[in-house]
């Protein structure tokens, strides 16, 4: 079983999922907050390997949602001078194991990494569960519930009033 260190945003549904998928395969995972973490450019960088810079961006990234942010159109250093500023815009989660570390969260190279196996029986349905759900993306990033007050849908987190906080209402 693997030590995992897990950099994500404290509330995150999607992160919960990942941390419980992971632990349910039997491995140790210490949780950081990625939003507070005192990133470097060459630590930071570490995490994206060989992916293309608009692979190292959220998505569901508020800056990225309006356009102000377009991952496509941005050189490397940018992108991580940008990260470093607003940590909403890095890809969640970070993973390091060992000495290797990884972005995002990709079940089945996971599962050939390190083994998401469930080690017990009684967790086989709920990892199978998992497993088929979207566990790369934010999971209620278009959800319309009533957990979700503000107009585009989104949580509130999401919005320009709580982003530095990284608190979910939900």
């Amino acid at each position: 079983m693997a030590r995992v260190i897990f950099y994500s945003k404290p509330g995150c549904q999607g992160g919960t999922k990942q941390k419980v998928l992971l632990t349910a395969a039997g491995h140790e995972v210490v949780a950081y907050n990625l939003l507070t973490e005192p990133w470097t450019v060459e630590r930071l960088r570490s995490f994206f390997g060989d992916r293309p810079v608009a692979e190292w961006f959220n998505p569901s990234s508020p800056k990225v949602k309006s356009g102000e942010v377009v991952p496509e159109k941005i050189d490397a250093e940018t992108a991580l001078q940008l990260m470093l500023r607003e940590p909403l815009l890095i890809r969640r989660p970070l993973l390091e194991i060992g000495n290797r570390r990884e972005v995002g969260f990709d079940v089945e190279k996971i599962d050939a990494w390190i083994g998401l196996k469930p080690v017990d029986e009684s967790l086989q349905e709920m990892s199978e569960n998992l497993m088929k759900q979207d566990l790369q993306n934010c999971s209620h990033g278009n959800d319309r519930s009533a957990h979700h007050d503000n107009q585009q849908g989104g949580c509130n987190h999401h919005g320009e009033k709580n982003q530095k906080q990284g608190s979910c209402s939900h």
